[in-house]
């Protein structure tokens, strides 16, 4: 549109002196402009009813008076044209106008330039809300750049250009990035079918324990698939073995399992000192929390020595320990896996969680900040009598105590299961002379406010330990030295 304007600005000039006033009206921006004499301006009052004349397309009648000898014929036809169109009162009718793009040019005419710039500064205006409303829509970001693209003009490029991170940037060896990525290789998901037709099963955790291909876990974890069941376990690099149970211990909720066809390259984790954890020490939990593989959360050690009676919610006996707590985040399917300190070392194995409305245990619910994770001094005790034998030992005091009564101590009970005296003959505790209805208070340092309590405490130390024992007789209470006995696998 401009292209043209600006063809019929040119050929205008080039008759000057022709009479017939019309012509000038095709392209008001540029004849105005270009009025020569004076007593021709009367002539250019018409120039508004005109002033659109480019939407009448006249630039074709007009060519013949570009020639040198302009006929008369020739500018009679270019009039009456913008006459008949009567532009004028389309524009002042309203809106759109006639392509005002072309009165741009002429802004400094006499009567059409004001009026022009008028009505197109009324366009503009429209266009711009049209264009900012858009870019509302579609977001702040096209926002920005249209304000930046306005004061381009002045202030330049407002680009900003991201730093590329450091390709030297390395993860300090006590991040828990750094303990994560050195973890996660030896960190197995195992995957428990049992042999039934149903193939019912579950999803844990485990960790290498040595070169030769053990993976310790819970016993929870793998129980369903212990008789006749199927067991996978697969790294975090997907690849995935075929594996066996070595050995399991109910009570302590322990499992040895190993792998068919281990690979060679395998990395055990390093075993840390339970023993010397501390209240407020840093925690990383590894394990596949609802499945989700490969998980990584972290905390910090809660409590010691927290008393804790764990199920796997499937009929089976109670699993007993004197457990680290920790409000890392553990959920089902974390059983089993390793819980890290800051170096990476492991100082527990994640067994139960206390979830709001249950009990302790492995259920459905997720976590509230209370996991409870099994020593890894008593673990590594369990595991290697697994290894070696298959089965369990555990060291006991030869008495049967009330499992149910809390807050003052551990009773001996009158009788024990299937109405067998509650005390073995010459087993420990009877030959340290504790009778039944006694009540044991303490064992060693430890306070002691239930059945459940002793237990966990007694399975910290092994079979042949010396132990002092607190207990109260007729409100008289009286210490005595226990030397612990021991009973093989789960009865």
């Amino acid at each position: 549109m401009s292209t043209e304007n600006e063809d019929e600005g040119t050929k205008v000039p080039a008759a000057p002196a022709t009479p017939a006033a019309p012509a000038a009206p095709e392209n008001p921006a540029d004849g105005a402009g270009q009025l020569p004499p004076a007593d021709q301006a009367p002539q250019a009052a018409p120039a508004p009813q005109a002033a659109p004349a480019p939407q009448a397309v006249p630039a074709p009648p007009a060519a013949p008076a570009v020639p040198p000898t302009p006929p008369p014929p020739a500018a009679p036809p270019a009039g009456p044209e913008p006459a008949t169109v009567a532009a004028p009162q389309a524009a002042a009718g309203g809106w759109p106008p006639a392509p005002p793009v072309t009165p741009a040019w002429g802004a400094p005419q006499v009567p059409p330039g004001p009026e022009a710039p008028r009505r197109r500064t009324g366009g503009l205006v429209a266009a711009v809300l049209v264009a900012a409303l858009v870019a509302g829509g579609i977001g702040g970001g096209i926002g920005y750049w249209a304000a930046s693209q306005r004061d381009g003009d002045t202030t330049g490029s407002t680009t900003v250009s991201a730093g590329d991170a450091p390709s030297s940037f390395k993860r300090d060896p006590g991040t828990v990035a750094a303990v994560a990525a050195k973890a996660l290789p030896s960190v197995v998901t195992i995957e428990a079918k049992s042999g039934g037709s149903e193939g019912e099963g579950g999803t844990g955790t485990g960790f290498v324990y040595d070169k030769e291909g053990h993976i310790v876990t819970n016993n929870h974890v793998v129980a369903s698939a212990a008789n006749g069941g199927t067991l996978s376990a697969t790294f975090s690099n997907g690849k995935t073995y075929d594996a066996e149970v070595v050995g399991r211990a109910e009570g302590y909720d322990v499992a040895v399992i190993k792998l068919k066809n281990a690979p060679s390259n395998l990395t055990p984790l390093p075993l840390g000192d339970s023993d010397k954890v501390a209240v407020g020490d840093s925690t990383i939990a590894i394990g596949a929390p609802f499945g989700l593989s490969n998980t990584v959360t972290t905390g910090i050690i809660s409590a010691k020595n927290r008393p804790v009676a764990s199920g796997d919610g499937g009929g089976g006996k109670n699993s007993y320990m004197s457990a680290l707590q920790t409000d890392a985040s553990i959920n089902p399917g974390n059983s089993g896996g390793p819980l890290l300190d800051a170096s990476g070392a492991v100082i527990g194995i994640n067994s139960a969680i206390q979830s709001a409305g249950s009990g302790f245990g492995q259920s459905q619910a997720g976590s509230i900040g209370l996991g409870f994770a099994i020593p890894v001094n008593q673990a590594r005790n369990v595991a290697e009598q697994l290894i070696k034998t298959g089965k369990p030992v555990y060291p006991v005091i030869g008495a049967t105590v009330n499992m149910q009564d809390r807050g003052e101590g551990a009773v001996i009970a009158d009788t024990g299961s299937g109405g067998t005296p509650s005390l073995t003959p010459n087993g420990p505790a009877a030959k340290a002379g504790l009778r039944p209805g006694d009540v044991i208070t303490g064992f060693d340092d430890r306070q002691i406010d239930s059945g459940p309590t002793l237990i966990s405490e007694i399975w910290t130390h092994k079979p042949g330990d010396t132990v002092k024992l607190t207990y109260e007789r007729d409100g008289k209470t009286t210490t005595t030295t226990v030397t612990l006995g021991e009973r093989t696998g789960d009865s």
